[in-house]
């Protein structure tokens, strides 16, 4: 398993040196000139725009400003932001825990609800319990968060009154009812698919020889679907579990924009809106090592639920 690792973590190398280029390349592509913003205005004289340029290296060709971001990214420095003149390090660090509690808070609804709702169409098959979640999951895999959002704020905000719409509140309580509905948001798209797949891998799991000898013995059918068949069913939604957080963290930069929360979200909005190269650059780098990281965490689970996975 520890040769496994080395290995994933080796080849995590030429992975971020060509995402890297891709986000550097990318950043570029926004408009507006950073220098102009930084020296507030159009009214600046050429002279100072050419001492803000020669600052930040923003005179230099593209390759060679790569290649200075490069050699400050890899020895841990995320560059300063152009506006807010703080480090892009601290500035992720110091909106990191609100972007993480908004995640968290998805994946713990999403799998409270979608486990169960999956068990339950497996067991209830082609019964009306079954039809209304099919229904459920074409609804829900069909609706894009931000729309998700805005109709949950329309619903539990404006109409209904029981939920705060923005911002996220002061102290812990306070965070997590802020969060409600951000996070109900981001998790609605991934409780009707988690469910389905739920559904799948049980009726899978319930068909094979194992389980229907289990039955035969009498065993109580309780102990059977949740200690037999529900760990094995429960792989391929580790799977798309994995590959769900990497989307959740994409999630959040809308999700947080709508719900006008303070998170890693907003503040790549934030950069791209004032052509912050430095922000935006450091913090999708950030949720790209994040994700890699997380799908290599997921691997490693898979030999924890199925002993018969074995690395090498």
């Amino acid at each position: 398993m520890a040769s496994y690792i080395a290995r994933r973590l080796f080849i995590l190398i030429p992975i971020l040196f060509i995402v890297s280029i891709l986000i550097f390349g990318m950043s570029r592509m926004v408009p507006g000139d950073p220098a102009l913003i930084m020296a507030g205005g159009h009214q600046t004289s050429p002279e100072v725009l050419d001492n803000i340029r020669e600052k930040y290296h923003l005179n230099k060709p593209i390759v060679e400003q790569y290649a200075i971001w490069l050699k400050n990214v890899a020895s841990g420095d995320l560059g300063e932001s152009y506006k807010m003149k703080q480090s892009v390090t601290n500035m992720i660090i110091e909106r990191l825990p609100l972007t993480l509690q908004l995640i968290v808070m998805s994946m713990i609804i999403t799998l409270l609800i979608a486990i169960p709702l999956g068990i339950l169409s497996a067991i209830k098959k082609n019964t009306w319990m079954d039809h209304l979640s099919t229904m459920f999951a074409f609804v829900g895999v069909s609706s894009p968060v931000f729309f998700t959002g805005i109709l949950l704020v329309l619903l539990f905000s404006y109409h209904l009154d029981w939920l705060p719409a923005f911002g996220a509140g002061d102290g812990f309580v306070e965070n997590l009812v802020h969060l409600l509905l951000p996070s109900l948001a981001l998790s609605f798209n991934m409780i009707a698919l988690n469910s389905r797949i739920t559904r799948s891998g049980m009726i899978e799991v319930m068909n094979t020889n194992y389980i229907q000898t289990a039955v035969a013995k009498g065993m109580p059918r309780n102990v059977i679907i949740l200690k037999h068949a529900l760990r094995n069913a429960l792989v391929p939604l580790v799977t798309v579990t994995g590959i769900q957080i990497g989307v959740l963290i994409v999630g959040t930069v809308l999700v947080e924009y709508t719900f006008g929360l303070g998170g890693l979200g907003s503040l790549i909005i934030n950069g791209v809106q004032t052509s912050d190269y430095p922000v935006v650059q450091g913090t999708m780098l950030f949720m790209v090592v994040a994700f890699l990281l997380i799908n290599l965490l997921v691997d490693v689970l898979y030999a924890v639920i199925d002993p018969r996975i074995r690395y090498k």
